[in-house]
């Protein structure tokens, strides 16, 4: 049996980090080798007939509530955060066009000229139409992240699993960066991931994920062929299920 066929019907939502597309030192901007890196892997796994959603955060250029002044009130921080995702979604439709991959985009803020504003059957269409398919503009809401994003839009799209995409290759028991005996988990539950106060997502998404039963799997952003592997379920990093 051809890959493709193992994987035609397997749809998916990855969630990057605003900083996925930056330059790795700097975490700000926008770099043509970091958007070339993952864009060439979602167009291997797109022709190899994985559905595929991908959510971007925007911390490159601003994270909402972390990035607050004395004079930003936290509603105004999160709406540039959610405008800053919409910049990234577009930059990363046009890296992925530039790669020949057909691509739609949808942002909960509707920007005329721009970017529509989501709707989930027409993104279900675009997807087994064989677009790669953007999401933008958060949820649309203050308060809330783009993990909350992505398990809202997995759900919305009857996706199988929540991809997350980060900076370690899975889930630690402690922090894999401070303590060198630090453990990795390949399989957990949600109530586990709970009992254990794991930071695998924020607690908004996290709920949304168990109570919908839809698989989280925590996976390295950076490796080498991870993100392809990832799509095509070859690769799951730490899986969190019920």
């Amino acid at each position: 049996m051809s890959q493709s066929s193992i994987n035609s019907h397997r749809r998916v939502v990855m969630k990057l980090s605003g900083e996925a597309l930056a330059n790795k030192a700097s975490q700000t901007g926008l770099c043509d080798q970091q958007l070339g890196f993952i864009t060439e892997q979602v167009v291997r796994a797109a022709r190899a007939g994985v559905q595929i959603g991908l959510v971007v955060g925007g911390g490159n250029f601003m994270r909402g509530a972390a990035s607050l002044s004395s004079l930003i009130q936290r509603t105004t921080a999160d709406q540039i955060g959610m405008l800053a995702t919409v910049m990234n979604m577009l930059a990363l439709a046009d890296a992925l066009e530039a790669a020949g991959q057909k691509v739609a985009v949808y942002s909960a803020i509707e920007i005329a000229g721009v970017c529509p504003r989501f709707n989930a059957k027409q993104a279900i269409a675009d997807q087994e139409a064989g677009a790669v398919v953007i999401y933008g503009g958060g949820t649309g809401n203050p308060f809330c992240t783009t993990d909350s994003t992505a398990a809202l839009r997995a759900i919305e799209t009857k996706a199988e699993v929540v991809i997350k995409a980060t900076k370690v290759d899975g889930i630690y028991n402690k922090d894999p960066k401070k303590y060198s005996d630090a453990q990795r988990y390949e399989k957990l539950t949600f109530n586990q991931a709970l009992d254990q106060a794991l930071e695998v997502m924020d607690l908004g998404a996290f709920a949304l994920c168990r109570d919908f039963n839809l698989p989280i799997s925590v996976m390295d952003l950076y490796r080498p062929n991870g993100i392809y592997e990832a799509l095509l379920g070859l690769s799951m990093g730490t899986l969190v299920s019920q």
